[in-house]
């Protein structure tokens, strides 16, 4: 028997990746489907009258084996991929797809749904019960249930189509960032760069056999080169290559996929009785419309564009002081930006690094949880990885009882895509009694160790897998009733703020005494570098905020109106950047076919959302920075009322028992520096 479908006889039902083989992977997912149509029928089938129990709470616990199988097999779409993978990747998105939709325009569950929905005044419901009722109404109402037969067909048939396109996009993507290397020969070409930097570019050339550097699209081989390369001409040439990636008229071309998915949203929403895909999507966000969000973000933008422009002045004036550059362009802003802060500052990554290594990173982030939250992290060996890198802990509370598995996953590899995310890999829900604990994975692209360094991290990394890490607690800490409410199955302009939150340790003192260490002497970092770190933290904030806006922008102009004029990509993008744009255009560039968030992942109508819930954690961490950053009393509230409730309820109700009040937007403008403290 296929060693997916069925139980898995391994410590805390932890998935057994070294047993699985590729092979394995669709006729499980053919089984699977099949026994998740037989619990669906055994709903509609069920003789005695809708309940929430028999019909609502059933339907919640369906397709759990289909569930676990599908989280274990994306994540190594995106964490440990292959050409097998790929192929089954587009092979299986159309099953699932129409199994979804086989279930959404199932007339026969929706009929009991509604039933029980239409009684839901004279059931005894917890709120939890309530939400999940109105979120399964609304799952088949938002996915066509209301529609005549042939409608239904014509909303299948966009779903299938866009679940293939969004996988064809990613994989274009990841192609493009793995194909391309600048290859150097000549030492001077790297002048300027870190020396952990040279040297992870010299290992990565031994291990593809060539002589001298290679820099690859890869985030912390393309950072550092961006950041401190003084070779011009090669920053021009690493830049452009990272901002053609699918936008190059060769095979793995975006262009048109863009077109496809954006058209097909748009009908799509139509068809279901909505204006565009944003009103579609927004309906179910704490920002409810596209004109709300459009009305955030040129809000913002009124106050961040006068502080981008006057630093954006500065900058040229510097780098023209500098080195008589008489146009600042894409490929200058990280190099210049670096030496203004160092010169302003005195502070740079690399003097930041050597405090920064990994493993107190990942410590100091477990010591500020326990402190926090009273969890303890325990590395354990017992349980299958699906890679050497992968570490593995068991997490437990004050009480010693398991709280979570969690997987830590932290350096780049060819079948890893970009970036850092959180995930799942099994959920936590309460069944029969028993509190079944979630198994979480953080995933990012560090700096590998060298054979002479370990893993330092810049600053912004620290960042990062504090910001992860704030995800993860989210899924950890979940304690909820049902899986499809648990965890981080929140509004999207909601599950931000968890991770953004945490982000705000790394810039006090009092947590980073505790991880930022020498690695070498293990001396603490020193109080001064301390007070740079705060003082440089608002440094360049008005660019940064309107480069955010600008992507938040784009995602509305592709998804807030109709599109189905729109026949040139970069054309559309030129007009979204208008109001945004500081440096000049790069004509062979093109944001939108590489921007996975929106057109692979789950952010489309939600790239606003980042800031949004950034308005929500400085609102969030100035409560903590008024009772102390270790107040357990705050962390409790915290945990009690944000963490631990996942989507039971809705998010401004749970942010305001937590806060007592709805959050300022002040309090994240003062923080940027954009008005005055």
């Amino acid at each position: 028997m296929n060693i997916l479908n069925k139980p898995f006889d391994t410590p805390y039902n932890s998935a057994p990746f070294s047993k699985i083989s590729d092979s394995d992977y669709l006729p499980a997912f053919k089984i699977a489907i099949d026994k998740a149509r037989t619990e669906i029928d055994a709903i509609t089938k069920n003789t005695e009258a809708p309940s929430f129990e028999n019909t609502i709470e059933a339907l919640d616990f369906s397709g759990e084996e289909l569930d676990r199988l599908s989280s274990i097999f994306f994540n190594m779409n995106s964490a440990e991929t292959n050409d097998a993978i790929q192929k089954i990747a587009q092979d299986v998105s159309p099953l699932l797809s129409e199994f979804s939709n086989d279930v959404t325009l199932n007339q026969a569950l929706f009929e009991r749904v509604k039933a029980v929905y239409n009684t839901k005044n004279t059931l005894q419901l917890t709120k939890e019960q309530e939400t999940l009722l109105d979120k399964k109404y609304k799952g088949f109402s938002r996915n066509g249930a209301n529609l005549p037969e042939d409608k239904k067909q014509e909303l299948r048939d966009i779903d299938k189509n866009l679940s293939k396109l969004k996988l064809t996009f990613g994989e274009n993507v990841l192609a493009e960032t793995n194909n391309f290397e600048l290859h150097i020969t000549n030492e001077e070409d790297l002048a300027g760069l870190p020396e952990g930097a040279k040297e992870a570019a010299s290992n990565l050339a031994e291990s593809k056999n060539k002589d001298g550097w290679l820099i690859t699209l890869d985030y912390p081989s393309y950072i550092p080169f961006m950041t401190y390369a003084d070779n011009r001409e090669l920053r021009k040439k690493l830049a452009i290559a990272s901002g053609a990636k699918a936008f190059q008229n060769n095979k793995f071309d975006n262009q048109e996929n863009v077109l496809q998915i954006a058209k097909l949203r748009f009908k799509r929403a139509n068809l279901l009785g909505y204006k565009t895909h944003a009103h579609f999507v927004l309906e179910e966000r704490m920002a409810k419309n596209p004109e709300t969000v459009e009305t955030f973000l040129n809000e913002l933008l009124e106050k961040a564009k006068p502080a981008a422009e006057n630093e954006f002045k500065n900058l040229e004036k510097f780098a023209k002081n500098l080195d008589g550059i008489d146009q600042l362009q894409k490929w200058d802003g990280a190099y210049y930006g670096e030496k203004l802060k160092q010169k302003l500052f005195d502070l740079d990554d690399e003097k930041l690094k050597p405090y920064f290594k990994l493993e107190n990173v990942i410590n100091g982030a477990f010591t500020i949880a326990k402190k926090l939250f009273g969890l303890q992290f325990e590395e354990i060996n017992n349980i299958d990885k699906y890679h050497d890198d992968v570490l593995t802990y068991k997490v437990t509370d004050t009480k010693g009882d398991l709280v979570s598995i969690f997987y830590a996953d932290f350096f780049p590899r060819p079948g890893k895509r970009n970036g850092a995310w959180m995930t799942v890999y099994k959920p936590q829900y309460i069944k029969n009694g028993e509190n079944s604990r979630p198994h979480i994975s953080n995933v990012c692209n560090f700096t590998k160790p060298t054979k002479t360094k370990p893993s330092l991290l810049t600053f912004n990394e620290v960042t990062t897998l504090f910001h992860e890490f704030g995800h993860a607690l989210h899924g950890m800490l979940a304690n909820t009733t049902y899986p499809s409410l648990s965890g981080t199955s929140v509004f999207w302009d909601f599950v931000e703020l968890p991770s953004q939150m945490l982000e705000n340790w790394c810039y006090e003192q009092e947590a980073l005494e505790i991880f930022a260490t020498h690695y070498e002497t293990g001396e603490v970092i020193p109080m001064d570098l301390i007070q740079k770190i705060k003082a440089s933290s608002t440094f360049h904030e008005g660019m940064q905020t309107m480069r955010q806006i600008s992507f938040g922008l784009l995602d509305m102009s592709w998804h807030g109106q109709d599109p189905t004029t729109i026949n040139n990509v970069k054309s559309q993008e030129l007009k979204a950047f208008e109001n945004t744009k500081l440096y000049p255009d790069v004509s062979e560039n093109c944001m939108s076919t590489s921007f996975s968030h929106i057109f692979q992942g789950g952010y489309s109508s939600g790239y606003y959302s980042y800031k949004w819930a950034e308005v929500l954690d400085a609102d969030a961490f100035e409560y903590f920075q008024e009772q102390g950053i270790f107040n357990v009393d705050v962390a409790k509230k915290f945990k009690d009322n944000v963490l631990s409730q996942g989507g039971t309820d809705d998010p401004m109700v749970l942010y305001k028992r937590f806060r007592g009040k709805e959050p300022q937007p002040d309090a994240l403008l003062k923080r940027a520096g954009l008005i005055e403290k």
